[in-house]
């Protein structure tokens, strides 16, 4: 087996993590599934910006971790959950990099959501 590469963000391909100064609320069938005051944004070259939302302001409950794995050569091995409440619409709708590379540490211990994949992520005042 191969390593993997492992890059680092730069003026080619920057990477930005900064704290929502907003509250941020994850909805799925009317349920609240997280709501936090504590989301960080991150923004990554010409990608949506996306929320990750610590661990402890999420309902862990809801979520049903799965098999499904992704890489990512700037953040690292993403591991996945499915909402079940959601259907087949949820299937591995929320990612989490639980061993995150240096450059993005601070997203470690936190959760992201598709925004298709849940009624709606709101940023609120």
């Amino acid at each position: 087996m191969s390593e993997r590469p492992i890059k680092i963000p730069g003026p080619d391909h920057p990477i930005t993590i900064a704290t929502n100064p907003k509250r941020v609320v994850v909805t799925l069938g009317g349920q609240v599934v997280a709501d936090t005051r504590q989301a960080l944004t991150l923004r990554e070259a010409s990608y949506p910006a996306v929320q990750y939302i610590p661990r402890q302001d999420v309902d862990m409950a809801l979520l049903q971790r799965t098999d499904h794995a992704s890489y990512c050569p700037y953040k690292g091995e993403a591991s996945y959950y499915s909402l079940p409440s959601g259907g087949e619409r949820s299937v591995n709708a929320v990612w989490t990099y639980e061993a995150a590379y240096p450059s993005v540490a601070a997203i470690q211990d936190h959760v992201a959501f598709y925004p298709d994949r849940v009624d709606g992520i709101e940023e609120r005042d």
